[in-house]
């Protein structure tokens, strides 16, 4: 019988059996190969690590079928559907289920092209939220850019940036596992000191000047009022990480004073021009350049009856983490 994992309250889960899926018009059924934990939400859901009010508070209610970072084989192919078949490997933003009931409409599902590994491809999800952040960034040929939190929206705008074709490309992150990835993935140089801290060694790697974009990936409200000192005059702050506690974020003089620009991006910021077909496009072209390198960034595979594991791990060692894998095969 199918199953998936699903947070069942603050910090508990289970492995819930449901009904063996059917496929109907328009509808693909899919056996889920693997799917990608997204740490940075799924912890925050797990620990209900939010403040009550928030659209945080408003989306999670228990149970709560956990994750959206999903690769499956199609077993299915529902009536009124083309250009599918039984085989076929579809990549969707659905949740860590064994079987998925997939609508071949939705923009969130794609099917995978040969040659991109099926575990690479669960980055897909996380990629396509960063390039949200891309896209409000502007990145421009040659400017200097920096990078906050080198977790996994981290990992995949600073290869959005370094496929964009920016100059100096910088990641400030405290962990060296993380800042390694980043290297991995085009970043020109990585600082393994707190935002608050790293002033200096930020204009040293960008030729003795801030850099005139600065993407805050962490979502902790302490580090949004200490990378707008980071900022070069008249520059950009990207906010792309959901703050459980908004509140908490508070402005500087340099808002005002050096005439920054703060821009929020959100999965959810779609166009008809940008969206999660768009994003797959252009994402599985430069897997297939080789210019969104995906490999080794993920750290930790489980089964599914592992699931406790999993998370324990995810939260008690941020540190030596990036992708953790569901593997049901």
């Amino acid at each position: 019988m199918p199953t998936r994992i699903v947070f069942t309250g603050k910090q508990a889960l289970a492995l819930e059996q449901y009904d063996t899926p059917t496929p109907g018009p328009g509808q693909l059924v899919t056996r889920t190969r693997y799917s990608l934990m997204s740490t940075g939400t799924e912890n925050i859901v797990f620990n209900r690590n939010f403040d009550p009010g928030t659209n945080w508070d408003k989306w999670v209610k228990y149970p709560f079928k956990a994750g959206y970072l999903n690769v499956g084989v199609v077993e299915q192919v529902g009536p009124e559907v083309a250009g599918w078949s039984v085989g076929d490997i579809a990549v969707s933003r659905e949740g860590h289920g064994s079987h998925q009931v997939l609508d071949v409409s939705e923009v969130r599902v794609n099917k995978l092209p040969q040659g991109i590994d099926q575990k690479n491809a669960t980055w897909f999800g996380l990629a396509k939220i960063a390039s949200m952040g891309a896209r409000v960034a502007g990145f421009e040929l040659g400017q200097s850019v920096a990078v906050v939190g080198a977790g996994p929206v981290g990992q995949m705008i600073t290869r959005w940036a370094a496929a964009a074709g920016v100059g100096r490309l910088v990641v400030i992150d405290p962990v060296q596992m993380r800042l390694d990835m980043a290297r991995k993935g085009g970043a020109t140089a990585t600082i393994s000191l707190p935002a608050g801290e790293a002033s200096d060694a930020l204009k040293n790697a960008c030729d003795g000047k801030l850099p005139s974009v600065l993407i805050d990936t962490t979502g902790h409200p302490a580090v949004f009022a200490a990378a707008l000192p980071l900022i070069a005059d008249f520059g950009k702050l990207v906010l792309l990480g959901d703050a459980g506690s908004p509140s908490q974020q508070r402005l500087t003089g340099d808002v005002i004073n050096r005439g920054l620009t703060i821009v929020g991006a959100h999965d959810i910021h779609e166009s008809p021009l940008w969206n999660s077909r768009t994003a797959f496009a252009a994402f599985s072209h430069l897997v297939l350049a080789g210019r969104f390198n995906l490999d080794g960034l993920i750290t930790h595979t489980f089964k599914p009856e592992q699931a406790a594991d999993a998370y324990r791990i995810a939260n008690e060692k941020r540190a030596e983490t990036m992708g953790i894998l569901f593997d049901w095969t």
